[in-house]
């Protein structure tokens, strides 16, 4: 004879252990994708500067594109520089140490448990590495904050004043990177130099491939003319799903028509060109930055922003922020 209230209890426990059951394997299902989601943003890129090294108001400059910040005596504009921080780990990296360090490390560690574990330089020109002045004792009197420089680059700080002071001061302590070799930051983040023909009278220069857990962007803030390098840009720019690329100029108007193949810098138009048949994916991609003072697409309004933007590209600006 069959016992309904056993059946019954036992139906209970029965239906609450495949309840339980269920409830256990899909919220694990529902749980994963949003610790994965949250991990989507544990690495951010940070535009700290977009300009090319004299800044603006550019010394010297009688131009109306500098007379306004000087009739003001404050400008916005900062030389171009990116923090990287793995948020996560809570540790920042600073990519070039430009005249306005000052500002820019406050941008990038506003919070004090965050750290700076590095400094990146690409090259030994005044815009990308005067700044590491501002760690000496004068100022800041940092204490062994690591700087990442290729072996040319690293000679130059050792050899010659004050940077040699920084060492001796412990101010600094240098890390030797080279050509092509990763560095692995952080369990989320691998910078790797990638070394540019450039004007290199005291070190070499390079650029940079930043990689997060999910995204990767390319910082090349100079180099002379693509067409010089042994690397294809083009096929960079695919890899990679940001290209921070040298838009110093955008013609040859802001240099008196002089030979555009006589100035160290592809102008924007050219890289027009070379760009012309790359799809509207990958156009997007690029953001052109360390623009000279006379580059009209500083200015929002004018009218080559506007063909940039026409044509896909986009031009850096200052604080905006991208999820590696």
């Amino acid at each position: 004879m069959i016992n309904f209230k056993t059946l019954t209890f036992l139906n209970r426990k029965i239906t609450l252990f495949c309840l339980s059951s269920f409830l256990l394997l899909n919220g694990c299902q529902r749980i994963e994708p949003k610790a994965y989601k949250a991990d989507l943003n544990v690495v951010e890129l940070k535009i700290l500067g977009t300009l090319q090294d004299g800044g603006m108001p550019h010394l010297g400059c009688q131009k109306d594109c500098c007379n306004e910040f000087f009739e003001k005596g404050y400008s916005n504009k900062r030389v171009v520089s990116l923090g990287v921080s793995d948020n996560k780990e809570k540790r920042n990296y600073l990519i070039e140490a430009s005249p306005d360090i000052s500002v820019q490390l406050n941008n990038l560690v506003n919070d004090k448990s965050k750290a700076l574990e590095g400094i990146f330089i690409t090259h030994a020109h005044i815009g990308h590495y005067s700044g590491l002045v501002n760690l000496g004792r004068e100022v800041a009197h940092t204490s062994k904050i690591p700087l990442y420089l290729m072996p040319k680059m690293t000679d130059f700080i050792l050899s010659n004043g004050p940077w040699d002071q920084l060492i001796e001061l412990k101010n600094i302590e240098l890390k030797k990177i080279f050509n092509e070799k990763e560095e692995q930051l952080t369990e989320n983040l691998k910078i790797t130099p990638l070394q540019v023909p450039h004007r290199d009278e005291y070190s070499e220069t390079v650029g940079f491939k930043i990689i997060g857990p999910d995204k990767a962007a390319l910082f090349i803030p100079d180099i002379d003319k693509w067409d010089k390098w042994d690397k294809s840009i083009k096929e960079l720019i695919k890899q990679v799903d940001y290209a921070f690329i040298d838009g110093t100029f955008y013609d040859a108007n802001e240099i008196n028509n002089r030979d555009i193949s006589e100035i160290p810098h592809p102008f924007i138009i050219e890289s027009f060109d070379l760009f012309n048949d790359l799809n509207a994916v990958d156009k997007k991609k690029i953001y052109f930055i360390h623009l000279n003072h006379t580059n009209p697409a500083i200015n929002k309004e004018s009218d080559a922003y506007k063909a940039i933007k026409s044509k896909g590209y986009n031009v850096a600006e200052l604080g905006s922020v991208f999820a590696l």
